[in-house]
C-alpha cells in the first residue's frame, strides 16, 4: 500500500511533471473567464501539499499523509483550477484511506470519490472543464476494475482517457473549439494523473508529448475574450469559522457574483468568488469569522498580460540580459520605478500581498534571460524567494521591505549584464534607508510610546516600531520625519498617497520645512492606497 516515502514520491512526480509543462498549459486559458494561470495555480497547489507531506515523520500514517494532503492542497490553492483540484485530492485522499493494498477496485472507488467530490463543490458544474476529465477517468477506472486489470494496466488505461478526455473538451466547450484549444486545467489534470501513474509503476511521464495521445497541434493566439459586464475581480481568502456552517458561507458568496467555490470543512474554508466588489464580500465575511491569505486580481488586466506574452513571446537570443520586477502599488510609485528601469510592475504592497504565482506570470514577461526582483514589503519576501526557486530563469531577490528601499536600490543597479556584479551594492543602498508610513489604526493596540486607538493616526518607522500617535496626519507625519532623519540624514523624500489633498500635501511640505530647514526635501505624487504618507530619509 502507499506509504509516506512512496506518497512524497506520488506527489513529487506528480508536481514536478505539471510544473514543467505550466507555462503550456498557462497559455491555453480561455475560458471560462481569465481566472490566473492554470498551470501555474495548480503547480502551486501541489508546491503545497508536498511541502506539507513532507513535514510528517517517518512514522506517519495513511490516514496521516491523506490528511496533510488534504489539508495542503486546500490552504495552497490558488484560483477556480486551484480549488477545484483540491477536492479532487480529498476525493482522492478519503477513497484510500481504508484501503489496505493498492488494487483496481480500490483505484476504481478512489477515482469515484475524486469526481463525486469535485462535482459536488461546484454549484454550476461546466463540462469541458477539469470536471469532465475526472469524471471520465473515474469512468475508465471502473471499466479495468470490472475488465479484472492489473494495476499497471489499468493505470496506462486510465492516464490514456484522461488525454482522450481532454482531447475532446473542445466538443462540449465551443469557446475552446474557436480557439484551437483543450480546457487548461482538463489538461493540468491529465498531466497530474499520468504524474502519479508513472511513479507508481516506475515509468516515465512520456504521453504528454506523445503523438500517441490525438491530441492535434495548438495555435494558441491573443482572445478578447473578456465581456466588461462580467465581473472584474476574482477574489481568495480562507475563512475560519466554525460558528457559522458551510452552507450559509455558501450562500452569501453565491449572491455576492460568479464562479464561487467554498469548500472545506470544520471551520476551515477556502472561498474563491467573481465580484465587481470584493471590499463588500470581505467586510460580510470578517463579520463571520477571520479572514486570511487573501489575493483580489483584476481579471481584465490578467487577460490583456496574458495576450500581450502571447504577442511578444521571443525566442532567447532576443530577450534582454537583465529584467527588473518590483511590487507596487499607487499609479505614480509605478511611474518612478519605471523611470528608475524597472520592466513589470506587480500590483501589490501591504494587505495585497501578491501571490507566487503573480511573480511567477511577472518574471516571465520581463522577457529577461535573468530577473531581479525587488518586494518592497516585508511580508511579500517569501513569496518572490519561493518564486526566485521554481523560475524557468535565474531570479535574484533584492530583500527590500518600503517602497523608498527599492527607490535606492534600483539607483544602485548596474548597467551591467550580470546581476551578480552590482546585487550587493542594491542590498547595501536598500540598507541605508529609514521609512517611516503614516497610516490608520484599525484596531486597538499599544505602540512604543503607549497606547493607540482605533482611528488614530500612527507613524510607523522601518516597518517594526510606532513612535508617533495623533489625530492629524500632517502632525504625524512632521513628527516622524524627525524620527528617521535623526541620524543625519541630509534629503527627506515625501511620497503622498490617494487619500492626501493637494492642499494636504502643501501643509506637509510647510510644516518640514519650518521644522527641518537643513534637510532637502522633495515630493511625489505617490498615488499609494491606504498610507496618505510614505516617507524616506538618507
Amino acid at each position: 500500500m502507499v506509504t509516506l516515502s512512496s506518497a512524497r514520491d506520488l506527489i513529487a512526480s506528480a508536481h514536478r511533471a505539471l510544473s514543467d509543462r505550466a507555462e503550456e498549459v498557462n497559455r491555453l486559458n480561455v475560458f471560462p473567464v481569465p481566472d490566473g494561470d492554470t498551470g501555474t495555480n495548480m503547480s502551486l497547489t501541489m508546491q503545497t501539499v508536498e511541502a506539507e507531506v513532507a513535514k510528517l515523520s517517518t512514522e506517519a500514517t495513511l490516514p496521516e499523509v491523506c490528511h496533510a494532503v488534504t489539508h495542503g492542497s486546500l490552504m495552497g490553492a490558488r484560483g477556480n483550477s486551484g480549488v477545484i483540484l483540491s477536492q479532487i485530492l480529498k476525493g482522492l485522499c478519503e477513497g484510500l484511506t481504508d484501503a489496505e493494498s493498492l488494487s483496481t477496485d480500490v483505484i476504481a472507488n478512489a477515482a469515484e470519490r475524486s469526481r463525486d467530490v469535485a462535482y459536488q463543490a461546484v454549484r454550476k458544474p461546466v463540462e469541458g472543464t477539469m470536471l469532465t476529465v475526472i469524471s471520465d477517468t473515474a469512468l475508465a477506472a471502473r471499466e479495468c476494475a470490472e475488465r479484472g486489470l492489473s494495476v499497471e494496466s489499468a493505470l496506462e488505461a486510465i492516464v490514456e482517457a484522461a488525454y482522450r478526455s481532454v482531447e475532446r473538451t473542445p466538443e462540449l466547450l465551443p469557446v475552446l473549439k474557436d480557439n484551437g484549444v483543450v480546457d487548461a486545467g482538463g489538461f493540468g489534470l491529465a498531466i497530474l494523473i499520468e504524474g502519479f501513474a508513472s511513479a507508481l509503476t516506475g515509468g516515465a511521464v512520456v504521453m504528454a508529448d506523445s503523438a500517441s495521445t490525438g491530441l492535434k497541434a495548438l495555435s494558441v493566439v491573443p482572445v478578447d475574450d473578456w465581456d466588461d459586464d462580467e465581473y472584474l475581480y476574482c477574489t481568495e481568502f480562507l475563512l475560519y469559522a466554525e460558528s457559522v456552517d458551510k452552507e450559509t458561507i455558501a450562500s452569501y458568496v453565491a449572491s455576492a457574483g460568479g464562479s464561487d467555490l467554498v469548500v472545506g470543512d470544520r471551520g476551515e474554508y477556502k472561498v474563491h468568488v467573481h465580484t465587481n466588489d470584493p471590499g463588500s464580500v470581505l467586510s460580510v465575511v470578517t463579520g463571520m469569522g477571520e479572514v486570511a491569505a487573501v489575493h483580489i486580481n483584476n481579471m481584465r488586466r490578467q487577460t490583456a498580460e496574458r495576450d500581450e506574452k502571447i504577442k511578444t513571446d521571443r525566442p532567447e537570443s532576443s530577450m534582454k540580459p537583465v529584467g527588473f520586477v518590483a511590487v507596487a502599488a499607487g499609479d505614480g510609485i509605478a511611474d518612478i520605478f519605471r523611470s528608475l528601469g524597472v520592466d513589470v510592475i506587480v500590483n501589490g504592497g501591504q494587505t495585497m500581498n501578491p501571490s507566487t504565482a503573480d511573480l511567477l506570470g511577472a518574471i516571465a514577461r520581463s522577457n529577461a534571460q535573468q530577473v531581479v526582483v525587488l518586494p518592497n514589503n516585508k511580508n511579500i519576501l517569501m513569496a518572490a524567494n519561493a518564486a526566485a526557486s521554481v523560475a524557468d530563469r535565474p531570479v535574484f531577490v533584492v530583500p527590500t521591505k518600503s517602497i523608498p528601499e527599492g527607490f535606492a536600490a534600483m539607483l544602485a543597479s548596474g548597467p551591467g549584464e550580470d546581476p551578480k556584479e552590482y546585487l550587493d551594492e542594491m542590498t547595501g543602498a536598500a540598507s541605508t534607508v529609514r521609512t517611516a508610513e503614516v497610516t490608520i489604526a484599525v484596531k486597538d493596540a499599544v505602540g512604543s510610546n503607549g497606547p493607540i486607538s482605533s482611528g488614530q493616526v500612527i507613524g510607523v518607522v522601518d516597518d517594526e516600531e510606532i513612535p508617533v500617535v495623533g489625530d492629524d496626519v500632517i502632525d504625524v507625519a512632521t513628527r516622524v520625519a524627525g524620527v528617521i532623519a535623526s541620524d543625519g540624514a541630509e534629503t527627506l523624500t515625501v511620497l503622498a498617497g490617494q487619500d492626501l489633498s493637494d492642499a494636504q500635501l502643501e501643509a506637509l511640505l510647510s510644516a518640514l520645512s519650518q521644522t527641518y530647514p537643513d534637510l532637502e526635501i522633495e515630493s511625489h505624487r505617490g498615488g499609494q492606497p491606504l498610507y496618505p504618507v510614505i516617507l524616506s530619509a538618507e
